[in-house]
């Protein structure tokens, strides 16, 4: 039996999508045992409850030595305020644990890998169930967890190198902070949602300035791109291959993840 913890470091779920995900866990992993903390369901302005709640529930999780693995729910905004402290507090149990999800929850992904605590995943997390397909991305994730490997992002198959995925806003905040992980001679994917191409343009300024010595990066997918009052010029793709020529990075081709049920997986490592 693998037990799964989830647990909200950003923003609430509902009820409702929880109890979906249970059933769907129910009816088709009888070797899972999903958990989910109460304090998923807490609101505080825009947040799961307070950085004390959240903070609390996570050590709760990660510090449980029955718990298998750590499911972050939902991303949105706000891992980033608590997983400092929560890195400090974790103890021997939290060592031996995957910890999935990918958006706003790479803060806690990159901090885990850089202090060497667990095995951070980029992948789907339960509040993907509201999306289109959501169900089938909730599958890939209860899978993983229960040891499933079809569910990994294609290129890991021929890759020679250690590997990496990050939300570019998440990746490009962390650069510079005591959560960025050392990603030298790894490759490096990224994915966005929702900004203005100009703003993809600044966050790849950012981000490939603390990428010295990667081994290349991988595009995912950039969507829902919001119409600015004059188009950019050039596309995801070519602002990326801009950058890493800018700093001599390999641009090594598309990754399938993104914000979307499509999200494949990437073990860190």
């Amino acid at each position: 039996m693998t037990r799964i913890a989830v647990c909200a470091p950003s923003t609430p779920i509902t009820r409702e999508d929880a109890e979906a995900v249970r059933a769907l866990a129910a009816a088709e992993f009888p070797g899972v045992e999903l958990v989910v903390h109460e304090q998923c369901f807490a609101q505080e302005g825009h947040f799961a409850g307070t950085d004390e709640q959240r903070l609390g529930a996570l050590l709760e999780c990660a510090n449980d030595p029955s718990v298998d693995a750590v499911w972050f729910a939902r991303g949105g905004y706000g891992a980033c305020r608590i997983a400092e402290a929560a890195l400090e507090q974790m103890g021997h149990a939290a060592v031996g644990k995957t910890y999935l999800g990918y958006s706003d929850a790479g803060y806690l992904l990159g901090g885990l890998y850089r202090e060497r605590i667990g095995k951070p995943v980029h992948g789907p997390m339960l509040a993907d169930i509201r999306r289109a397909g959501g169900a089938d991305a909730v599958r890939r994730a209860l899978a993983y967890l229960a040891g499933d490997k079809q569910g990994l992002e294609p290129s890991l198959g021929g890759e020679r190198h250690a590997v990496a995925a990050f939300n570019l806003m998440t990746l490009a905040m962390l650069g510079g902070t005591r959560l960025m992980p050392g990603l030298a001679n790894h490759v490096v994917m990224v994915e966005e949602v929702s900004e203005y191409l100009y703003a993809v343009d600044r966050l790849f300024f950012h981000a490939t300035a603390h990428l010295g010595g990667i081994a290349g990066l991988r595009l995912g997918r950039v969507s829902d791109v919001p119409e600015n009052d004059r188009p950019f010029g050039t596309d995801a793709e070519q602002i990326a291959r801009y950058w890493c020529e800018r700093h001599a990075i390999a641009f090594l081709g598309v990754a399938d993840i993104g914000h979307d049920a499509a999200n494949k997986i990437v073990p860190f490592g």
